[in-house]
């Protein structure tokens, strides 16, 4: 059975009073004892987020990486910039970076693959936009992008993968999934996984993206096969960060 995993994405919001907030208070929190945790933190505040969280039991994380280890690439950050800097997870695929920054399946599946050269764990993120949800396409579009990147990796490699579900019409918006719809598309995944490797779909962590919240997370996170949550807007508010994960305990 996975350990479930709540991952906070601050996106490019915080300030480096709120890492140490987040720092202090996660130090002395009482989380579930079967829980990880992490904090995806923009990347100047990489270094400062490792150094307020070594006392805790979170880890840190980046949002993004580049596909390329080194080079002319200006503006670009590499794994092994993010290891130096104590990132231990990397979101990929983030359905901003994919709408907004133009990366399809082959730029995701080379960041993946990146990460994982660079010694990080990719926090892959898959999801449907509303225009395809109505079209009744979204399983097809989601397993879609999950095998873009499954058939790229070899098997010891996909067992370093998390996956989060996030539908797009679900991010920012205010509006959530219900439990029951969040929980047919993670068993979807999780069938899929199973159609790889019995072993890996039991073991990766299936995360739920879309707007979890403090009071919705315990009714997300009684479904079956959603094991934790890649949260987006409460991660920046520690009262209700901590409210989510103890719902996970």
């Amino acid at each position: 059975m996975p350990t479930p995993l709540i991952a906070g994405n601050w996106k490019m919001n915080g300030s480096l009073s709120l890492v140490e907030t987040f720092g202090r208070a996660l130090s002395d929190a009482d989380l579930p004892p079967q829980l990880d945790v992490a904090l995806m933190v923009p990347f100047p505040y990489l270094e400062a987020a490792a150094r307020s969280l070594a006392g805790s039991r979170a880890a840190v994380g980046a949002q993004t990486l580049s596909d390329q280890a080194s080079g002319a690439y200006t503006g670009e950050v590499s794994g092994e910039m993010l290891r130096e800097l104590g990132a231990s997870l990397v979101l990929v695929g983030h359905s901003e970076r994919r709408t907004l920054f133009g990366e399809d399946d082959t730029a995701v599946l080379a960041r993946v693959r990146r990460a994982l050269e660079a010694g990080l764990r990719p926090l892959l993120c898959l999801g449907e936009t509303l225009e395809e949800r109505d079209a009744e396409r979204s399983e097809g579009v989601v397993l879609g992008q999950l095998d873009a990147v499954l058939a790229g990796l070899d098997p010891v490699q996909r067992q370093q993968l998390v996956v989060a579900y996030e539908p797009v019409w679900a991010i920012g918006t205010g509006r959530t999934a219900t439990p029951e719809q969040a929980q047919a598309m993670h068993a979807a995944i999780r069938r899929r996984l199973a159609s790889h490797d019995e072993a890996l779909a039991e073991a990766m962590p299936l995360l739920y993206g879309g707007s979890m919240k403090a009071d919705n997370a315990a009714d997300l996170l009684a479904q079956p096969d959603i094991d934790g949550g890649l949260i987006g807007g409460a991660s920046l508010k520690i009262d209700d960060f901590l409210a989510i994960c103890q719902s996970a305990g």
